[in-house]
């Protein structure tokens, strides 16, 4: 990946190009260094479900943009504080868990941008180039490349979800199937109900001329939700590689 596609991964999100990328949920600058060399579009840290402090989220930001890879954060809420954190370590963008309603979708808009209200500023951090850049060139930049994804996975968010789609400066719906299936009180993501659900997130995004992002536990459907709109797919994991790995080694030596 070179260095100007991780800058325009937003653009690229907005524009409806098909991009893939992973989940890394080991706190580690040597795993992103390492996938950083993939001809993935994205790594997402996982600081909601994996154990990534201030400090680990720093460096592994750091390495995946050393690879010009683009780093994405699933912050571990919407709190204002972990918005500033990931973006001013240098993430490309947020993934918010759980947004539930319009003023959360807008709500996490503001907290990720500068202006009144908004974003602190902060000269002398990764994402301002440690005071290398002019404060208008950090504004300007800001405001065109930082990616707002909202991950939609509660029954409420589905009872307002045209009106979340149309919020505006949201650049994508993501959508968390498995938090949607227990949600809804099931436990198959397969179930003709999760099906419908997703479906209709997928409408939405359509009609909101915005992004529709999800992961998926078999590659296969990919084309499938594509069809519908999907053109954002966050999918395995760093864990899964290695796990997928050493299974194939011990069968084949078996």
């Amino acid at each position: 990946m070179t260095d100007a596609n991780r800058r325009n991964f937003r653009q690229r999100l907005v524009n409806g190009d098909l991009l893939i990328g992973t989940w890394v949920k080991t706190p580690s600058p040597i795993v992103c260094e390492v996938l950083g060399k993939s001809d993935l579009d994205a790594l997402c840290l996982d600081a909601e479900h994996a154990p990534f402090g201030r400090a680990e989220l720093d460096a592994c930001i750091a390495a995946t943009r050393a690879a010009n890879m683009t780093p994405l954060v699933r912050v571990p809420s919407a709190d204002p504080h972990n918005i500033l954190n990931a973006l001013d370590c240098g993430a490309a963008g947020i993934v918010v868990p759980h947004v539930r309603t319009v003023e959360d979708a807008e709500a996490i808009c503001q907290r990720s941008l500068y202006g009144p209200g908004g974003r602190g500023f902060a000269g002398s951090s990764r994402a301002a180039g440690f005071a290398g850049k002019a404060i208008a060139d950090q504004l300007r930049e800001s405001a065109e490349q930082t990616t707002i994804i909202a991950q939609i996975e509660d029954v409420d968010a589905l009872n307002v979800i045209d009106e979340i789609a149309a919020v505006e400066r949201l650049d994508c719906l993501f959508i968390g199937r498995i938090d949607l299936t227990v949600a809804l009180g099931k436990t198959d993501p397969n179930d003709p109900e999760i099906i419908d659900a997703v479906a209709s997130i997928c409408a939405a995004g359509q009609k909101a001329n915005i992004a529709v992002g999800m992961f998926v536990t078999d590659v296969a459907e990919v084309r499938q939700w594509q069809d519908l709109g999907a053109s954002l797919f966050l999918l395995q994991s760093d864990q899964a590689f290695l796990l997928a790995g050493a299974a194939k080694l011990a069968a084949a030596f078996r």
